[in-house]
């Protein structure tokens, strides 16, 4: 990491040294990213490798649903779903996790009650992140309380671009706080930060506030998760563990829809992070649509042939 990577984070206490900290890691090369990132989107895997790569990406998909028209019974429905994603065949994997509103987390926990599935939660006032810090705890605590196994905070994106990078630390540490148990996925909104720059200071900001994953975006704003945002972010939690010796998991969201682009998405963890990230532990994809293309290519192949998306229920 250079100078920057001599420097113990710990230590960072003021706003002046944790920026001075964040600016002073190496510039991202953006040209070099693209390029990068696009050369491993064309890499081909054999057949039986794509079987084994479609089952992890199934294990690895937090099923979401964030609607103003969520109900409980959409909800039910889509935990029924992330349990037994194809009801006729045993063998598929369940998803990592469920992710709702915080007003949805009991129906969720309730209806996951015994599957091992995660309860993701998007606490701290989704998707603009504009609420009173007292809002955002309170939120947190009550998804928390219900039932949530993990939170999904979003970061204060008008304080980070204005170079306040000390309130953002200090809401992810108080949010870690009120997350008790429960894992802290913390969502950048990289469409809104502009700079790949940007994405690695956030991405170190975050994780030396103590975050359990990193998160693209909330997948309302456009673009949402990017193979070069991510590689940029993969990069981080691979240099921060040769740093600190702490893993942090990364987790694309927004506009993942086919089994193409996940595996290109576990290529990239693979070639950037390495293997010890393939696993659901530590590399997420957040998706609505995503798992119907999973299954309709995995009984594609395990068949010869190809069942429309009308054969599996919508999500």
């Amino acid at each position: 990491m250079g100078d920057a990577g001599e420097v113990s984070t710990e230590t960072l206490t003021s706003g002046p040294e944790l920026r001075a900290f964040l600016h002073g890691l190496p510039g991202v090369d953006q040209v070099g990213a693209d390029e990068r990132a696009a050369r491993l989107a064309t890499r081909s895997i054999k057949t039986s490798a794509k079987a084994q790569a479609i089952d992890l990406a199934i294990s690895m998909v937090d099923l979401t649903t964030l609607e103003g028209a969520d109900t409980p019974g959409k909800v039910r429905a889509l935990c029924a779903k992330g349990a037994h994603p194809d009801p006729s065949d045993p063998g598929v994997p369940k998803v990592a996790a469920i992710c709702v509103y915080p007003d949805m987390v009991a129906t969720a926990a309730e209806a996951l009650a015994g599957t091992g599935i995660g309860i993701a939660s998007v606490a701290t006032a989704f998707p603009s992140g504009r609420a009173p810090m007292e809002a955002k705890l309170a939120d947190t605590a009550m998804a928390v309380a219900d039932g949530a196994t993990e939170i999904d905070m979003v970061i204060d994106r008008g304080a980070f671009l204005a170079g306040d990078y000390l309130k953002v630390h200090e809401e992810i540490v108080a949010v870690k706080q009120a997350c008790g148990d429960a894992h802290l996925k913390v969502i950048f909104e990289t469409g809104e930060l502009v700079t790949y720059d940007n994405v690695r200071r956030a991405s170190w900001l975050a994780m030396r506030a103590g975050a359990d994953f990193i998160k693209t975006s909330t997948g309302k704003v456009a673009p949402a998760a990017t193979l070069p945002v991510t590689l940029v972010m993969l990069e981080a939690v691979r240099d921060y563990r040769e740093q600190t010796g702490r893993m942090v998991g990364v987790k694309p969201a927004g506009g993942i829809r086919t089994t193409k682009d996940a595996v290109k998405y576990l290529v990239l963890v693979n070639e950037t992070a390495g293997p010890d990230w393939l696993t659901p532990q530590w590399f997420r994809l957040g998706a609505s649509s995503l798992l119907n293309d999973l299954l309709m290519q995995r009984r594609k192949l395990s068949t010869g042939v190809y069942s429309g998306p009308d054969y599996f229920t919508l999500d």
